[in-house]
């Protein structure tokens, strides 16, 4: 099967595009694209590489949902909505059953969530994916990472350290039971938080998404917003399946540094709180209050014990170290 052949099979009108903005997709040298009127382009672009960010023999349809619900998170964080995407594929080669239980998922997620496939590019080489998402927010309405201000509250939603411990149990490549596969389903098929988000714009001051660990992520939005911080350890939104395969203590620094979980943490206004936890009342997604940002510059983490300050590093990819 050629370069051509394989994107006509497998990629053609690939998603939705719940927009209206798609004129022409995959099939010429470019997509053509009327964005609406009022509304500012959004876009991110993640790779995966095998081995990196995925072991080998990974099965397909995980590695699809990981790659496009990790890049649709970074729409999330800014409360865009979805329009579009494009796909890169370098493959060592082209297997019809690997390319079609990686393009069903795929095309399910990216149905789902309102989303199509407009172009890419396909080659040969060492198995790496590559998603560049794009998507429309309100102008003026993005949510950003320097709104942050002294007394203002700090919040995440889900559950955080769930995909650490996922990988942690293919790294041992342990048995699995209800716990490990719920954990490994969070690493496998991260759930970009979109609907949440775009009720934060508006409200929160500042939001980012939980891919290299909450302390770093979080020290983003500080750096930005010239402020600093506190969390509250006690208060960590932990999952009874974290719990009991990690413990207490590990789920814990799982839960600050461990990375890839794709929830948001965003800041949000004294004046705001109210309004925004009455919206969230009955949505399906939790929100919890882990801290608040400080007008002193650095990070402190508080329990039972008190106060200690941390150097907030999650995961790199040019640094050996990457705990916090």
């Amino acid at each position: 099967m050629d370069e051509f052949e394989l994107i006509r099979q497998y990629f053609s009108d690939l998603g939705q595009d719940s927009s209206g903005c798609v004129e022409l997709g995959v099939g010429d040298d470019c997509a053509i694209v009327s964005p609406p009127a009022g509304q500012q382009l959004v876009f991110s672009i993640d790779t995966l590489v095998e081995g990196t960010h995925f072991l080998p023999g990974t099965p397909p349809q995980q590695i699809a949902t990981r790659l496009l619900g990790a890049t649709l998170s970074d729409l999330a964080a800014m409360g865009a909505r979805p329009g579009f995407f494009t796909l890169a594929l370098t493959l060592p080669e082209s297997d019809p059953e690997w390319l079609a239980e990686f393009a069903r998922p795929l095309a399910q997620m990216a149905e789902r969530h309102g989303v199509r496939l407009v172009g890419g590019d396909t080659t040969k080489g060492p198995l790496t994916l590559t998603v560049q998402v794009h998507g429309w927010v309100d102008r003026g309405c993005a949510l950003r990472r320097d709104g942050a201000r002294p007394g203002d509250a700090i919040y995440v939603t889900g559950t955080l350290g769930d995909s650490r411990a996922g990988l942690e149990s293919l790294l041992r490549n342990l048995p699995h039971d209800d716990d490990i596969a719920y954990l490994q389903r969070r690493f496998y098929a991260p759930e970009p938080r979109l609907a949440t988000a775009q009720l934060l714009t508006g409200q929160a001051s500042a939001a980012i998404d939980v891919s290299d660990g909450l302390l770093a992520d979080l020290q983003h939005i500080l750096t930005a917003s010239h402020v600093g911080a506190c969390i509250e350890l006690d208060e960590l939104p932990l999952s009874p399946a974290l719990r009991r395969f990690a413990g207490e203590q590990k789920a814990i620094e799982w839960a600050c540094s461990g990375g890839e979980d794709f929830e948001i943490c965003f800041t949000l206004p004294p004046g705001h709180e109210e309004a925004v936890l009455d919206s969230l009342v009955h949505h399906e997604v939790p929100v919890w209050k882990v801290g608040e940002i400080r007008a002193s510059s650095g990070l402190v983490v508080r329990n039972s014990a008190g106060e200690q300050a941390v150097s907030a590093r999650g995961f790199n990819h040019f640094s050996e170290q990457t705990e916090s």
